[in-house]
């Protein structure tokens, strides 16, 4: 079984150890990562860098990290699942596992068949607007072809996700087998339970400081990997680069900011107003927010237009090796021999095509600001993501 997971390990913690000990006790022979890059889903830089998450994930039970690049990574739900799926399937994996708050795979089937339906996208479609954000709007509707009970699952962050995997799936028309594992513990966003706390909770006790306090829901191996980023000067503090942020949405106008509003529900001109007053980006984004817009979006939507990113492109031209065990460059000699686009040396991307080598370059560039995050300039220089070879373990 090649078992694959979409994943951001930001960081790694015990609820993530055990879904990869899961992995295995459902028999996975091989188990691939695709797992986001230098920037997260939430729109956020990542508290760790891709390639220290990605050590932290072959010390913890994975066998190849695949990256998932930029444009998908810091997406929607729906972009950010389909783009893992893609990567997933072209890695070979036969199998997806992704955790879930209900755990009820039969639940999160008949929610994906609903919202790919034409009933869905007509109560949609014919719903008054009052002013609510879409996902308020998709549950309401999602409860008129199903029940209240089962659209109330898209309330859960994870199951929202998981939906998203298995309508990716449909769409992909992927022969990968969805599994999913009930999480228990810490809720997202909530406060420790037992052993186990949320990523969220973890990146707030590494602002506070409290670095000891958060290696203690972490596993031993995971934990030595960001002591040693600590020590380094290479965790990043975001508000670092608020001043890089605010200098390039105040050279935005209103028709720049539509590039990054693809509903075009007139967000852009909301935060085109909120940069002509804000000082820093909290206060860029509590102006620019309203019921409708959750700040997920907005943060999206302000770095952005900071990497000056573009949408997510139809397919992904290839498959970046960020670390991998003995069974994952197994793995990798069999994809290769099959004709899978593989990426381990940066220096030979020119070898995938254009298509390739321009993505590699909007990644590198990610990764130049992304790095002016970290407290230690010394660990900034520009260019890593052309010097960095993939963890071999």
């Amino acid at each position: 079984m090649i078992l694959g997971i979409v994943c951001e390990f930001d960081p790694l913690h015990n609820g993530h150890a055990r879904l990869l000990a899961h992995a295995r006790a459902l028999g996975a022979d091989t188990v691939v990562c695709a797992m986001s890059g230098n920037f997260t889903q939430r729109g956020s830089f990542a508290a760790l860098s891709k390639t220290a998450r990605a050590e932290m994930a072959v010390r913890c039970g994975a066998d190849l990290v695949l990256e998932l690049p930029t444009p998908w990574a810091m997406a929607p739900a729906e972009t950010f699942a389909q783009g893992g799926v893609q990567l997933l399937h072209a890695a070979g994996a036969d199998t997806l596992l992704f955790g879930s708050e209900c755990g009820d795979a039969a639940a999160l089937h008949r929610l994906a068949e609903a919202l790919d339906s034409p009933a869905f996208a007509a109560a949609l479609s014919t719903a008054p607007d009052t002013g609510a954000t879409f996902a308020a709007r998709r549950q309401r509707a999602a409860a008129a072809l199903l029940d209240n009970s089962t659209a109330a699952l898209l309330e859960s962050p994870n199951n929202t996700l998981a939906v998203e995997y298995i309508r990716a799936l449909r769409r992909t028309g992927s022969a990968m087998t969805p599994v999913t594992l009930r999480r228990t513990g810490a809720a997202h966003d909530g406060a420790p339970e037992g052993d186990t706390a949320s990523a969220s909770h973890l990146r707030r006790l590494l602002r506070q400081g409290a670095a000891d306090t958060a290696c203690a829901y972490m596993p031993p191996a995971t934990a030595a990997v960001l002591r040693r980023e600590l020590a380094a000067g290479r965790v990043t503090d975001e508000t670092l680069c608020q001043r890089a942020v605010l200098s390039r949405v105040r050279t935005m106008t209103a028709a720049d900011w539509r590039g990054y509003d693809p509903g075009g529900e007139g967000l852009c001109n909301r935060m085109y107003q909120a940069s002509r007053t804000a000082c820093t980006v909290e206060e860029l984004l509590a102006a620019a927010k309203t019921r409708r817009y959750p700040l997920s979006r907005l943060r999206r939507m302000v770095l952005s237009a900071y990497l000056c990113l573009p949408p997510a492109p139809p397919r992904l031209p290839y498959l970046r090796v960020l670390a991998a065990t003995a069974a994952g460059r197994s793995h990798l000699r069999a994809l290769r021999d099959a004709g899978a686009p593989v990426l381990t040396k940066p220096a030979d991307v020119a070898a995938l095509g254009d298509e390739a080598a321009a993505l590699l370059a909007l990644e590198s560039r990610c990764t130049d600001l992304y790095v002016l995050a970290r407290p230690d300039l010394s660990q900034a220089a520009p260019g890593q993501d052309y010097r960095t070879v993939p963890l071999m373990l």
